[in-house]
């Protein structure tokens, strides 16, 4: 009975638990009544069971209340329920599994968002940072080197470096360095003979304390007065920083070879004339190799900005500058442009070292600069005995540094020689390729028309000669000389002390004390009396008065000797001019100047007004040669919506021969308001110099007033428009009186209307007519316009770019020759077609194979420029269907196609001043000097597809040239039709057809005059073995017939078959060879038939190539090349090169 008794009760002990847990899911609260919000749980509760009873224990009615389940959210809709005790609400949770919280976060250490206002703490065990040297550093570039042989060239050897590192190399010290090398010698179609001025090395390691550069460097001083230059030099700059803030001390040391030398070309702007302007250098040397980003370009004193979208573009091989039609070019514009060129007579050796101290009151230093011509090293001349002692004997005269060029040589089949001819009671140099005669090296220079007794005979040859012209009547009839011009070794150092001292905020003292030593000819003694000069200046500001307005006292003092030399320019672009300062004018100089400043303090920080008028009053004296007096006063106003501007002066002055006065005032008036404005300017000038002796107006008089306005709308920097308007009165110097010579009109107008993501409207022009009182002279109209539109059509289904630009510019009556280099890096052949051994220039064709490539065309510098209206008009479109891939009408047979056309015309015509030409597509040939225009249309079926994929494509080119040997000009158009299909996944079909037509006409060779018609087929099949590789087999028929001349005519049958393998990144390869039968009636050694032939020959020609790139590690490759030809007459040419490129 007891065992029957604890069974049961067992039973139901476990039946109990169990209930539990199954009733565990079902809860019951207590709530009291309310009409807010009442949270049952944090996470969401069953809707399958939910029920609430009153007091009574009787079920409340479930429309008196809302549930938000998924929020575990109760919410009562009215207080009719009875209040007088809790409520009871039992529901069924959701498992524990769906209602757990997952969080990798402590709620218990997580914080409000509002905490962030204040204070936080975070506890963390200190740590050491370590320092991994080298880390962060990061390089990139590349390095190759490469050797091409055969059997019919020299080897060659090609290299390259691009390499760039910055980083740290530790936590205190970084570097930065850039190595750009390469050791071809010629740009093809240049000025530049020698380019490895433009390479870049350099390397700088720097601290927060000390900085050094070593290799490609720029130095310079821009805070001194008498020592202001820059210099590119290849050396070492090295920079050390002592103290603090409140005391700091800075000392410097630089030294290398000299790179760049100063130079300043100065000249006036031509009516309508952008350019191309020539920059000569200081020796009147017509070609100069400008340093890279060393110009500064000044017009009318105003620095003006170098670009395609600002003022103006350079060439620094050819040292030409090009004004862009956003800034136009007058007769009144005054052009100086400053730079540095390369100059390698002499090995030049530079130092500029120093130091300065600095701290709350004083600030001082010194800097001592040298740069000296290393007269034992020249570099571009090799000087004798002889020519040194003509240098020793000259001073610095260099009228008088001139040497016979006649070096006594052995034969040369290479070189043009000469031999000594006795004719009369003179020595003569005559001509002679005869190897038995005493031959000589004769250089011969230009010194002038009817000064020299030697002309050039052959103006269309390489290889010039010179042959002797006798006098008449005791006058030369020659321009050139046997001579050569020699360059003396030169000096030149300057040494400055400088200081300012602050003793208060109100007071302010600087100055500055300078000696220079300048000597023109280190090889002579001679003349240098005048070498060393001084120079000093100080100047001081003192506040007087300090409220409202702030009032400033001003005062200046500065004296050279006339044997002062700086390095560069030292005074404002325009000084002399300012001064009225001739030539004639020379001596010691003084200048003094005084004033006043007054400028408005701003009542507020961010106060819009400014207001600022200056007075000053100079004294300029040069020794007793001259003195003026100047009065100068400007004035700058700036308000909410008001800007006005004024500077003008007043000049008198008196010299040797003559006295002037220079009245010169510019006002700038400008209204704002919202998205308008208007404003208007007013420029004046009045020079009146005369000659004290017969008190006539000297040339340099001149007067103008010029008054303009304009008004715009929008935003400049986005949409906008603005139009302008000036007039301009010139007077001059007529019959001794100042007149009226000439008023000029300029219209302007500038917009961009439409600037939005598919579309971008912008117009540019500028109209200028300039009109002469003297009925004899042509009156002037100029137009420089730029149009660009770009813009997209139906959802990018059409795009278009449309730009048309005019202008009036120069071009070069341009000279040329070839300059022989390593085989393989020019682009012309020489072929001997008279046999004479003279390289003439109508020889020279563009070579077919590399091995021949050993000439490329370098133009000459000259001074000869013609006047021209140019015209550049371009419009390209690209028609894409391919929006309508998805489309089941006929816009899905449309998607197939592509549709590509573009159409440039750049055309340059003569100007005769008269009128403009605005129309691109019409001109008269007579008119013509230059023309560029090409015409190409492609049209596209499944393009890329390999699917009966067809190609057409059109194209026509007409080129015109302008060259010192007459005009050349080209003419070459073909159809072309491809079609490409692969059938079966492995074989791929190719057709190509194509008709010929290549014209030349030249104007003085005859022998350059073709037309060359025909036609060319090409079937090709390819298996593709796989994805990388395959094979190819092609036949090629050509049929080329020259319309002019011999008639010549080729019938070509080309055999081949090519092999291409695409590996993985790690080795590919491509092989070609092919047998060519040319059946060629003509003469094949003549430049159509070297054409029609493309350097091969007749009857049955070889031709194969290998090319193999092998990728050895992930940052080394090799790349393998080999190729050669053969033909029935002549024996193999065997061309192979290796290159290892490295990356970084």
């Amino acid at each position: 009975m007891l065992k029957k008794v604890i069974f049961w009760i067992v039973v139901f002990y476990f039946s109990g638990l169990h209930a539990q847990e199954i009733d565990s899911a079902y809860s019951t609260k207590k709530i009291a009544f309310t009409t807010d919000t009442i949270h049952l749980e944090s996470f969401s509760i069953n809707p399958s069971y939910f029920k609430i009873y009153d007091y009574k224990n009787q079920v409340v009615d479930s429309t008196s209340y809302e549930v938000n389940f998924p929020k575990g959210i109760l919410l009562f809709k009215n207080q009719n329920i009875a209040t007088a005790d809790s409520l009871t609400v039992h529901y069924r949770k959701l498992p524990d599994i769906l209602t757990r919280e997952y969080t990798i976060y402590d709620r218990s250490k997580m914080i409000d968002n509002d905490a962030t206002n204040q204070n936080l703490y975070r506890i963390e065990d200190p740590a050491t940072p370590k320092n991994i040297p080298f880390d962060g550093l990061v390089a990139d570039g590349s390095l190759s080197r490469g050797v091409t042989v055969g059997n019919n060239q020299d080897a060659v050897v090609n290299s390259k470096l691009d390499f760039r590192i910055t980083g740290q190399l530790s936590d205190k010290l970084s570097i930065r360095a850039s190595i750009q090398d390469t050791n071809i010698p010629v740009q093809e179609g240049s000025y530049s003979q020698r380019l490895n001025q433009y390479d870049n090395i350099f390397m700088e390691l720097f601290t927060d304390s000390w900085n050094v550069r070593a290799g490609d460097v720029f130095i310079g001083n821009n805070y001194t007065r008498f020592l202001t230059f820059t210099k590119k030099i290849q050396g070492l700059l090295a920079t050390v920083n002592f103290g603090n803030e409140d005391k700091k001390t800075t000392v410097f040391a630089s030294g290398g070879l000299v790179t760049g030398n100063y130079a300043s070309s100065n000249f006036k702007g031509q009516e309508g004339n952008q350019g191309p302007y020539k920059l000569v250098g200081k020796n009147g040397e017509l070609y100069v190799l400008v340093i890279i980003g060393s110009e500064r370009v000044y017009v009318n004193g105003i620095l003006v900005k170098r670009g395609q979208d600002n003022d103006y573009i350079i060439d620094y091989n050819s040292g030409e500058i090009v004004f862009t039609p956003q800034f136009p070019i007058t007769s009144e514009m005054r052009i100086v442009v400053e730079y540095q060129y390369s100059e390698n007579n002499y090995s030049r050796f530079i130092t500029y070292d120093g130091g300065t101290f600095t701290d709350k009151k004083w600030n001082f230093g010194a800097a001592v600069y040298s740069e000296n011509d290393l007269k034992n090293q020249p570099v571009q001349q090799n000087l004798t005995q002889e020519q040194a002692l003509i240098l020793k004997d000259a001073g610095d005269n260099t009228s008088l540094m001139t040497a016979p060029s006649a070096v006594a040589a052995d034969y040369d089949e290479k070189k043009i020689q000469y031999k000594k001819t006795i004719l009369g009671s003179s020595t003569i140099y005559e001509y002679s390729a005869d190897p038995n005669d005493e031959l000589y090296n004769v250089t011969f220079t230009l010194i002038g028309q009817a000064k020299g007794n030697y002309i050039l005979t052959n103006p269309t040859s390489v290889d010039r000669i010179f042959e002797y012209a006798a006098p008449v009547n005791g006058i030369p009839q020659g321009s050139y000389e046997p001579i050569i011009q020699l360059m003396a070794p030169v000096k030149s150092q300057v040494a400055t002390f400088f200081g300012k001292y602050n003793p208060s905020e109100k007071t302010a003292v600087a100055f500055e004390l300078a000696v220079s030593n300048n000597d023109q000819n280190l090889f002579s003694s001679i003349d240098d009396a005048n070498n060393q000069g001084i120079s000093a200046e100080i100047n001081a500001k003192q506040r007087l008065y300090s409220k409202k307005w702030n009032i400033d006292a001003l005062a200046n003092f500065q004296t050279l000797q006339a044997n002062f030399k700086p390095v560069e320019r030292i005074n404002s672009i325009e000084f002399y001019r300012d001064w009225n300062v001739n030539t004639v004018a020379i001596g010691n100089q003084s200048l003094l100047g005084t004033g006043i400043n007054f400028n408005l303090a701003p009542a507020k920080k961010d106060s819009a007004t400014v207001a600022n008028i200056t007075y000053t009053f100079e004294r300029l004296a040069l020794s007793n040669t001259y003195s003026g007096v100047k009065n100068n006063l400007s004035a700058n106003f700036e308000f909410k919506k008001w800007s006005i501007k004024n500077d003008g002066s007043y000049l008198k002055s008196d010299d040797i021969e003559s006295n002037s006065t220079f009245l010169r005032n510019l006002s700038q008036l400008r209204y704002h308001h919202k998205k308008n404005w208007i404003g208007g300017t007013l420029h004046i000038e009045d020079n009146q110099e005369k000659n004290k002796a017969t008190q006539q107006f000297s040339l340099l008089s001149q007067r103008f007033t010029e008054y303009g306005i304009y008004a715009g709308h929008g935003d400049s920097t986005k949409v906008y428009v603005q139009l302008g308007y000036a007039r301009r009165l010139n007077d001059s110097v007529q019959n001794g009186l100042l007149q009226r010579v000439n008023t000029s009109n300029t219209y302007n107008f500038q917009s961009k209307l439409l600037q939005t993501e598919t579309r971008d409207i912008s117009i540019f022009v500028n109209y200028r007519q300039l009109n002469y009182n003297d009925p004899a002279l042509k009156n002037t109209p100029s137009l420089n316009a730029r149009i660009v539109y770009s813009d997209q059509y139906f959802d990018k289904l059409v795009q278009s770019n449309t730009r048309y630009e005019t202008n009036s510019g120069t071009m070069p009556f341009q000279d040329y020759t070839y300059v022989e280099v390593p085989a393989g890096q020019g682009k012309y052949t020489w072929n001997d077609y008279n046999g004479d051994g003279i390289k003439d220039l109508e020889e020279f064709e563009i070579a077919p194979f590399s091995d021949l490539a050993t000439y490329t065309r370098i133009f000459l510098p000259n001074q000869i420029y013609i006047k021209t209206n140019q015209n550049r008009f371009s419009q390209s479109f690209i028609i894409n269907p391919i929006i309508w891939q998805n489309e089941t009408d006929y816009k899905k047979i449309l998607s197939h196609f592509y549709v590509q056309t573009s159409y440039v015309m750049d055309r340059k015509v003569k100007n005769d001043g008269e009128h403009l030409e605005l129309n691109p597509f019409q001109s008269s040939d007579e008119a013509m000097l230059g023309l560029i225009k090409t015409f190409t249309n492609s049209l596209f079926y499944n393009r890329g597809k390999r699917n009966h994929s067809v190609i057409y494509t059109f194209t026509q080119s007409e080129t015109q040239n302008l060259l010192s040997i007459g005009t050349i000009k080209n003419n070459n158009n073909f159809h072309q039709l491809e079609y490409q299909h692969l059938l079966h996944k492995s074989w791929l079909f190719d057709l190509i057809g194509k008709t010929i037509q290549n014209e030349t006409e030249s104007q003085t060779f005859a022998e350059k005059n073709y037309d060359i018609e025909g036609y060319q087929c090409m079937p090709k099949i390819s298996y593709l073995f796989s994805q990388k590789v395959n094979l190819d087999l092609f036949y090629e028929y050509i049929s080329k017939e020259n319309q002019i001349g011999s008639l010549d005519v080729l019938q070509q049958n080309r055999f081949g078959t090519a092999f291409s393998y695409v590996g993985s990144s790690k080795f590919n390869i491509n092989s070609e060879i092919s047998l060519y039968k040319n059946d060629f009636t003509g003469n094949e050694y003549s430049s159509a038939g070297y054409q029609m032939l493309e350097g091969l020959q007749k009857g049955q020609n070889l031709t194969w190539r290998t090319l193999c790139q092998v990728n050895l590690t992930k940052f080394l490759d090799l790349n393998l090349i080999y190729q050669g030809r053969k033909s029935e007459t002549s024996d193999a040419v065997h061309t192979g090169s290796v290159e290892l490129r490295a990356y970084f």
